[in-house]
């Protein structure tokens, strides 16, 4: 009996290792700042 209680553990064990891993979360995109153009912007 314990032979098979192993037997099942080891299988729930490899199946667990081999599901599919969660993606990881996808990078923040970083904006540049804006540049100060003088009083009145660029014209």
């Amino acid at each position: 009996m314990s032979k098979k209680v192993a037997f099942a553990l080891v299988l729930v064990g490899l199946v667990a290792a081999c599901a599919q891993q969660p993606a990881p979360p996808a990078a923040v995109v970083v904006q540049p700042e804006p540049v100060f153009q003088g009083k009145f912007g660029a014209s």
